[in-house]
């Protein structure tokens, strides 16, 4: 019994060896594996970098794909960053007239166009604006301030754009020109009532008389002899006027000058409407 037992514990014995020895075979054969990968890999590098040495050209050619690479990456970048802000300042767009505005606040200030809501009236002469910094703008024309003046001719005015309008005269710049006649204007809305001339629109009518006038300003002007108005005072003999323009014709006659004289004859007259009646006498 004894002998048997000593048989089995050598016959393990020897399994366990050879087991041991199979490993040590085994991890012997992955060294050398990966000796050779390794070797294999410096070899490669080895290779590259001779031939970067010896064709500079290809060299040259990897680093001009690696910055057009870069170059790309950043564009598509630069895309993504454009449309999100695209998307994020969309504007907005009138449902009358199309016109886009950036904030939605402006847009409702806008719509009060349309809608004809003035809610804001001015407290001197109970006129009503639609919004509150017109309304600013046009208190200054009742308390006579006019903080922007002309560095050129001295001529002061009570809003800012207005200013820069005037400028053009003296820059001689008249970059509007009429398709009809060729003649030139400073400001796209003397064109606007130029055009009028041409098509004769008249779209301002008085609701007291029913004349028609090209321009809103003029209907205005003319409501004042309605009305009874004559905000314009002679300071020599206190004649007063619906229009400015009358009063500076009627200071005429105190200053004794007669600017429009007949072609015919000579005699000179202070009003051209006068001239003109005179001339119909030769004719």
């Amino acid at each position: 019994m004894v002998f048997v037992k000593e048989e089995r514990e050598e016959h393990m014995s020897e399994r366990e060896t050879w087991k041991i020895k199979q490993e040590e075979a085994v991890t012997c054969r992955i060294k050398i594996e990966e000796s050779e990968t390794y070797g294999i890999k410096q070899e490669e590098q080895e290779g590259a970098m001779k031939m970067k040495e010896e064709r500079p050209d290809l060299n040259e050619v990897e680093e001009k794909h690696q910055v057009q690479k870069a170059h790309d990456a950043n564009l598509e970048k630069s895309a993504s960053c454009s449309n999100q802000k695209t998307k994020v300042k969309m504007p907005l767009s009138c449902s009358q007239c199309g016109r886009s505005i950036a904030r939605k606040a402006d847009l409702k200030k806008h719509m009060l166009i349309h809608t004809g809501i003035k809610p804001f009236t001015c407290s001197q002469c109970g006129r009503s604006i639609a919004r509150k910094a017109d309304l600013k703008k046009h208190m200054l024309i009742h308390t006579g301030i006019k903080p922007f003046t002309c560095s050129q001719c001295g001529k002061s005015f009570t809003d800012k754009s207005n200013l820069g309008t005037h400028m053009l005269i003296h820059s001689g710049i008249k970059a509007f020109s009429c398709s009809q006649c060729g003649k030139r204007f400073t400001q796209k809305g003397q064109l606007k009532f130029h055009l009028r001339i041409h098509t004769s629109e008249k779209p301002y009518i008085c609701s007291q008389c029913g004349k028609c006038f090209a321009r809103k300003e003029d209907l205005k002007k003319h409501t004042l002899i309605h009305a009874g108005i004559k905000p314009f005072a002679c300071s020599q003999c206190g004649k007063t006027f619906t229009k400015k323009s009358n009063t500076r014709t009627h200071m005429l006659i105190h200053t004794g000058k007669k600017p429009f004289s007949c072609s015919q004859c000579g005699k000179t007259f202070t009003q051209k409407g006068n001239c003109k009646v005179h001339l119909r006498t030769h004719i």
